[in-house]
């Protein structure tokens, strides 16, 4: 019928459709054009829904965090010992390799946020306070089992999770020598030296 306009896809599938595309084409080929090729919207109606692509990237992380937050709930919820689960948090934590869309995202969003507003800056620092509050409980938890050293686990969280960011950034954009494996070892290594337990 002429003059009818075909209903929105749902949010979530504009966000999965975006995600996949970072994921197959890399983040220069998402422009708002080309989102709204594969979702079949405009890229005006995209902006009406969004308000600007700035928008759509974070919603598309927030969308890519919960389904991270949910598995990284499911690995440290398991039943297996503090440092068991530690490592598995931390391999969730780094990148698959070079150009992982996740980390890609995240990079890209990071970058604009340099001229973000309030409110933008709040829902990525949400993002960060899950990742940290998570790794704080675990550490504490393993203290308290004897498994790790009697640390502050606040502090040693910030500390462990920059280390993580900064190894994670030369892994995602394909730093020579940064490798994921290469990156796992290092990190295992600091662990070991700076929080396991002695026998």
């Amino acid at each position: 019928m002429a003059g009818v306009r075909r209903n929105a896809p749902p949010r979530e599938d504009v966000l999965a459709a975006a995600m996949a595309m970072i994921a197959e084409r890399g983040l220069e080929k998402l422009t708002m054009a080309a989102l709204g090729r594969e979702v079949g919207m405009s890229s005006g109606h995209l902006l009406y829904y969004f308000g600007s692509k700035d928008e759509l990237l974070l919603e598309t992380l927030e969308w890519s965090e919960g389904r991270l937050g949910a598995e990284r709930g499911r690995l440290l919820t398991r039943t297996a010992s503090a440092r068991e689960r530690l490592e598995a948090y931390v391999d969730l934590y780094v990148p698959d390799g070079h150009r992982d869309p996740h980390w890609t995202l995240w990079l890209e969003v990071w970058n604009r946020s340099q001229n973000a507003d309030a409110s933008a800056r709040d829902r990525q620092a949400a993002i960060e306070g899950a990742w940290h509050r998570d790794l704080v409980a675990l550490l504490a938890e393993g203290i308290s089992r004897g498994e790790f050293r009697p640390v502050d686990a606040d502090r040693y969280a910030a500390r462990l999770r920059a280390l993580l960011d900064g190894f994670s950034i030369h892994v995602a954009i394909g730093l020579r020598g940064a490798d994921r494996a290469h990156i796992l070892g290092h990190v295992r290594e600091f662990i070991e030296q700076t929080l396991l337990a002695d026998d």
